[in-house]
């Protein structure tokens, strides 16, 4: 049975713009591939727009989607953040960090009101982004004797793979990445080499 294997994410960054009753919203959508990054990029964009009323966030991180966060910063609860999150739940991203800044224009939008310009500005910079699908991969070691070599050469070439941090001492090791539904399969094919020794490593 295969599972979900893919992930999308933006490998360039988007920008938003919404405007009303003299309110401007100012969206900006860039790759984070970590919470690290995207807490930096969020804090760039204060410095930017240093004079803005609000800068509200959303990101999400992790092929598995399991790290996100959103943030209203002063606006009222639920009417910015959690619009911003949406849109990137909505478009199934991950590894992305979406800031929208508002200038207030001295005219109270309400809270529809509010909700609407931020899930429209985060919208538009997200359609500007550039968006790419993404596979999981699991990554193996392999060790093997010299011997083996024309064996696992084989397989290599019959299953598409690269070979990572090779080292060629006493005998042979290095890393390659396989796509998470194929790996069961192709781990079975380099197991029944006698003498190989295969070692999982990490899933990303």
């Amino acid at each position: 049975m295969s599972i979900e294997d893919t992930y999308t994410i933006i490998t360039e960054t988007g920008e938003g713009y919404y405007k009303e009753k003299g309110s401007k919203f100012i969206a900006h959508a860039f790759p984070a591939t970590s919470e690290e990054e995207a807490k930096n990029g969020i804090e760039d964009i204060k410095k930017k727009y240093h004079d803005a009323r609000h800068h509200c966030y959303a990101y999400m991180v992790g092929a598995d989607k399991s790290c996100f966060r959103s943030n209203d910063d002063g606006e009222p609860s639920g009417t910015a953040g959690k619009p911003i999150l949406n849109q990137i739940i909505s478009k199934d991203l991950t590894n992305v960090c979406l800031v929208v800044v508002r200038y207030f224009g001295g005219t109270k939008l309400g809270v529809s009101g509010l909700i609407r310009a931020y899930k429209t500005a985060a919208r538009e910079a997200l359609d500007q982004a550039t968006i790419e699908e993404r596979t999981i991969n699991e990554i193996y070691a392999l060790q093997f004797e010299y011997p083996l070599m024309n064996e696992v050469m084989r397989i290599m070439k019959e299953e598409n793979l690269e070979q990572h941090n090779p080292r060629f001492e006493l005998n042979c090791y290095f890393e390659i990445n396989i796509r998470k539904n194929d790996a069961d399969r192709i781990v079975k094919k380099f197991k029944q080499l006698y003498e190989l020794k295969v070692d999982y490593l990490e899933t990303k």
